[in-house]
């Protein structure tokens, strides 16, 4: 009796379709972090549209992989974070007070992917409510080892949250006038 162990051949265009996802994806969210619309109390970037959105389209696996990936190319010294390289790259600004965000947004990224999947507008929306919350509960206390424990919320939340809300309601709309059939096809099931 014998035996033959046969290995399957990698699927290699799959392998290459998710590489082509995720570095699409990292130049998405570097574009969207590096852009800075004039607003009211701060500019505003882009980045939370580029997280959420992919977050919804993507789902939790590969918008978490995406993210990984931004941060490995942030904490390797490629200058894709808002503000970099001119407040510094590499780990060393990853440590700093925005640290917090990053992480914030990198756990966002796998909430608001399970939350958004086979949700309709309302449930993709409150997924990403629900990510923004994640992304405040980790960098707000983060900032908190570089200012004042009263300073937090004026200088960490306040200045934010409107630009903030108003890239979840852009990816909502976005989401809204894609047609049906278009939209089932990018989000996950």
């Amino acid at each position: 009796m014998t035996e033959t162990l046969t290995l399957a051949p990698p699927n290699v265009r799959s392998a290459a379709k998710t590489t082509g996802i995720v570095i699409l994806g990292v130049a998405l969210i570097t574009l969207c972090a590096k852009l800075h619309v004039p607003f009211w109390p701060v500019p505003m970037t882009l980045h939370t549209l580029a997280v959420m959105g992919l977050a919804v389209a993507l789902g939790p696996r590969l918008a978490t992989a995406t993210f990984f990936a931004y941060l490995a190319a942030g904490a390797a010294g490629l200058p894709v974070f808002s503000g970099t390289p001119e407040r510094g790259i590499g780990l060393a600004y990853m440590v700093g007070p925005t640290g917090g965000y990053l992480l914030g947004y990198w756990a966002a990224s796998w909430l608001t992917g399970v939350l958004a999947r086979n949700r309709g507008l309302v449930g993709m929306t409150l997924a990403m409510l629900a990510g923004l919350g994640v992304t405040y509960a980790i960098g707000l206390p983060w900032l908190g080892f570089y200012v004042p424990v009263d300073k937090i919320i004026p200088l960490g939340f306040t200045p934010f949250i409107l630009g903030d809300l108003i890239n979840i309601a852009m990816v909502t709309v976005g989401v809204a006038l894609l047609p049906s059939r278009l939209r089932r096809k990018i989000t996950p099931q």
